[in-house]
């Protein structure tokens, strides 16, 4: 059983805390401000019942108590006011970072690319870990249920980390409460917030905009290291970038490109298609028996890397590489009951993009 709390989550960066200070603080002044309001009407009201002989009090202006219930109010105002804006200013702070890393929203997962400091150039989609057969029901939950990734935001601790958001299709919201970070993601504008986490761990949030019917599988996931740990995963992803670097110029096989492409699919197009192709009709049509994937194979690789205006079929052509695009409807034309036979060569995206 879940543990019952309430409340804000454990804070781990300065504007954090402040936020919580300030949540507790106004909790205690709205406290004794509604006890205090209504002691006073409940005493009233018992004091002076018309059981006890009370009349009613005939008259319509007073001067002191109109001034009274103006002054306190707005004194109260700027007392709230101060320490708001002190937050709200520190959380617009922005300058100054030790790193900046973009994160633009799809549907339904995050791209991260880091535009500066040692993994400058290093970028990847952090896509929901939980399996179709936990969200059926199917198999047992896990404890991080709708809140784990296959490829969490990476970043060292104690350092000043600037995130510009964006979004490639619908407003979504990056969201890390133990950060109290929450900036929507617009498509067209690129919007910032910041955080310096100031202890090691994963911390979670969640697309915070309701983006559409899978909005609920988008988790954000931030794993905070040591400056040693950080320098490795650098490191690392550089030499894995290196060793992936996609030849659009190589031959694939069918039976390679199905086995990769199924991969892809299931990374990026399940959540809409179904494991066994069958969609959402008549939102999500069907692949698996598709006019579309059993026809002519450009249309099916230009609505993959292009997207359809008025659905809910994205553009895949900024979020797939040519080989990875190639291999995904390779995999779609060949899986389930369809049986085209068809190959997608890299090389057949790459010219069509250019089109």
């Amino acid at each position: 059983m879940a543990a019952w709390e309430h409340g804000l989550q454990d804070p781990v960066t300065a504007s954090a805390r402040q936020a919580q200070d300030l949540h507790t603080w106004m909790m205690w002044l709205i406290s004794i401000i509604f006890f205090g309001v209504f002691s006073v009407l409940a005493y009233s009201l018992y004091a002076h019942r018309k059981s006890r002989g009370h009349q009613a009090a005939q008259f319509h202006d007073n001067t002191k108590v109109e001034i009274l219930w103006t002054v306190v109010p707005f004194v109260i105002l700027v007392v709230v006011a101060v320490p708001s804006t002190r937050a709200l200013v520190n959380m617009r702070d922005t300058s100054q970072p030790d790193l900046t890393v973009k994160a633009t929203g799809y549907q339904w997962k995050w791209g991260y690319e880091y535009l500066t400091g040692d993994a400058a150039g290093i970028r990847f989609q952090s896509v929901l870990a939980t399996t179709q057969e936990q969200i059926k029901g199917q198999a047992p939950k896990g404890e991080n249920y709708l809140l784990d990734v296959d490829r969490p935001l990476v970043v060292p601790v104690n350092r000043k980390v600037r995130v510009l958001t964006t979004s490639a299709d619908v407003i979504h919201a990056w969201s890390v409460p133990a950060f109290a970070v929450k900036t929507d993601a617009v498509p067209g504008f690129v919007r910032e917030t910041w955080f310096r986490a100031e202890k090691e761990g994963t911390y979670r949030g969640q697309c915070s905009e309701l983006c559409g019917k899978d909005h609920g599988f988008m988790p954000v996931v931030v794993e905070v290291v040591s400056e040693q740990q950080y320098a490795a995963w650098t490191a690392e992803q550089k030499t894995l970038m290196a060793a992936n670097v996609e030849d659009p110029n190589k031959v694939w096989t069918l039976a390679e490109q199905v086995a990769h492409g199924e991969k892809i699919y299931l990374a990026h197009c399940v959540a809409c298609h179904q494991v066994n192709g069958s969609g959402l009709p008549p939102a999500i049509p069907a692949l698996d028996g598709s006019k579309l994937v059993t026809g002519p194979k450009l249309d099916h690789i230009g609505i993959v890397l292009n997207g359809k205006t008025g659905t809910a079929m994205a553009a895949f052509g900024a979020q797939l590489n040519n080989t990875d695009l190639a291999a995904v409807v390779a995999y779609e034309r060949n899986a389930w009951g369809n049986h085209t036979g068809d190959v997608i060569q890299p090389a057949e995206v790459l010219a069509l993009r250019g089109k």
